[in-house]
């Protein structure tokens, strides 16, 4: 793949992720499929990883004090790609630590662009305060402070992004 298809996949990856978050909400499971749909690789097992995100929602289950469900996501992409397997559990070989090591990449591209991998920091950061989501009010507040028109959307074009090129950039995609 040339560098500009490779550029042209990561553009869709973006928008994948971003379209997908505006249409169905759900940051992890939105970064999650936008990379199955854009790098082919959706499966029974991915499919498996989608459903199981469900609860990583606005900083898990919408109380926004966790980890952004996008970055979750990303990072259990990554995981499926490099991570250690169940029949490998003692990992002599150390493969968890290559998961963190690139976990760990799209965990330096967060704190680089919002200084935070927290879903309400993150949500100060985009939107000037966080929103606790749960409450109908508040989330009348988030979508009005554009959480589905171009930030929250945002956070998952770019995770999506930022999770297809750090895998490859590390050898995994195939060409």
């Amino acid at each position: 793949m040339t560098g500009r298809e490779k550029q042209d996949l990561f553009d869709k990856i973006y928008q994948l992720g971003f379209d997908y978050e505006r249409d169905y909400r759900g940051c992890a499971q939105c970064t999650i499929a936008a990379l199955q749909d854009g790098l082919g690789i959706r499966n029974r097992d991915t499919d498996m990883i989608f459903k199981s995100a469900t609860g990583f929602a606005g900083g898990v289950s919408r109380e926004t004090d966790g980890n952004c469900g996008a970055y979750a996501g990303g990072a259990m992409i990554i995981a499926y790609f490099v991570g250690r397997e169940r029949d490998n559990f003692a990992d002599p070989q150390g493969i968890r630590l290559k998961t963190f090591a690139l976990t760990s990449r799209l965990h330096e591209k967060f704190i680089h662009t919002y200084g935070t991998v927290t879903c309400a920091r993150i949500h100060t950061k985009i939107m000037g305060r966080p929103f606790y989501i749960k409450d109908p009010d508040e989330l009348r507040k988030f979508d009005e402070a554009g959480a589905h028109t171009d930030k929250c959307t945002s956070v998952v074009g770019n995770t999506a992004r930022w999770t297809a090129e750090i895998l490859d950039e590390a050898g995994y995609l195939k060409d």
